[in-house]
């Protein structure tokens, strides 16, 4: 390598780094200033909580962060993905219009959580609705609306990346790497790809802007969130996105290459989690990837162990608690898929999938 082609280099990781570093200290702030106008983690009255697995070690969890970042750049330089987009100043107004919304959000949802209110939302779902599951009508994370308002599905990424100060793309990007490792040498007009449980479709719009061509589609049960992700999407009009359970996909047998998850089975009942895998496994074809992406369990990071255990204690995750000790690996292979890869990406474990031809 010459010295243009080192001092090319080093000028985009200091790039990368201070527009990351910019990244997580704004939404950094806003999880900050979150936490001031709220009521800390313990309702008046009750015994103080204290994890039974330890004091989280603060040092582990920024060399987490850090190495979260560090593996990002260096996916970036292998050509998994490009870079991300350079913050822009027409973005400002934005930005501070989703900070805004977040901040006035917060006192509904610390009233939610000091009354231990989970469920407000059934109060707006339609009597007679079937279509919906009892785990499903909730308020997760108390925030306001559940999974069944547009403002939910509007402010869902601002919620997310602010509890994860500013890390929630770059950990969902180490599902984005597996995804690209798999596509290497293929063309991606002969690939079919659903990203399940697709939320507003934040990560399968990153996936098409790089792979325009692929045979990709959405699936979620929201009803607002899947209208978004239908908007987000829409440029690309051979993109579906359905509007269905995971656990009961309309999807023919052994009709799809790659199924990518981000985030939801620490949100399923464990017997839910199951039929989920079963499903997956149903419509991977012979030979297919099955990618998930989700939190963290007890044993990855053995220092911050204690750290998760306040998560489902300080918001809304019924199902979170159980998912910690939850055994991913007999429940794939009771599903009849093999495991290949799995990384760590700061808070986000990734796991790769195959099914048998």
């Amino acid at each position: 390598m010459g010295i243009l082609d080192t001092a090319a280099k080093t000028a985009a990781r200091a790039r990368y780094a201070a527009q990351q570093g910019l990244r997580s200290a704004w939404y950094g702030a806003q999880m900050s200033a979150a936490r001031r106008s709220a009521n800390g983690f313990n309702r008046p009255g009750e015994p103080e909580f204290r994890p039974t697995r330890g004091t989280p070690d603060m040092a582990a969890l920024r060399r987490a962060y850090f190495q979260l970042f560090i593996q990002d750049r260096l996916n970036v330089e292998a050509g998994l993905y490009p870079a991300p987009q350079d913050i822009r100043v027409r973005d400002l107004p934005d930005a501070l219009k989703s900070a805004r919304a977040f901040m006035a959000d917060v006192a509904e949802v610390d009233r939610r959580r000091m009354a231990r209110d989970g469920t407000e939302i059934q109060s707006h779902i339609p009597e007679g609705s079937n279509r919906y599951p009892d785990y499903y009508q909730q308020n997760f994370h108390y925030q306001s609306g559940g999974w069944f308002t547009d403002e939910s599905a509007e402010l869902y990424d601002t919620q997310v990346e602010a509890l994860f100060s500013g890390t929630a793309d770059a950990m969902r990007r180490a599902a984005l790497a597996e995804i690209s490792r798999e596509l290497k040498g293929r063309d991606q007009r002969t690939v079919s790809l659903l990203d399940m449980a697709c939320g507003n479709g934040r990560f399968l719009s990153r996936v098409m802007k790089i792979y325009p061509r692929l045979k990709a589609s959405g699936l979620d049960l929201s009803p607002n969130y899947t209208e978004a992700a239908r908007k987000r999407l829409a440029r690309w009009p051979h993109v579906s996105v359905l509007h269905e359970a995971a656990e009961a996909m309309p999807l023919a047998d052994a009709s799809l290459d790659m199924v990518v998850s981000i985030f939801l089975f620490h949100e399923l009942p464990p017997e839910v989690r199951g039929a989920v895998l079963a499903e997956v496994s149903r419509v991977l074809k012979p030979g297919g990837l099955f990618i998930l992406a989700d939190s963290t369990q007890f044993g990855d990071y053995p220092e911050m162990d204690g750290l998760l255990e306040y998560f489902p204690h300080g918001f809304h995750e019924p199902y979170y608690e159980g998912y910690l000790s939850w055994d991913k690996a007999a429940a794939c292979h009771a599903a009849g898929l093999v495991k290949e890869r799995e990384t760590l990406a700061f808070l986000t474990k990734v796991t790769t999938w195959r099914k048998p031809v």
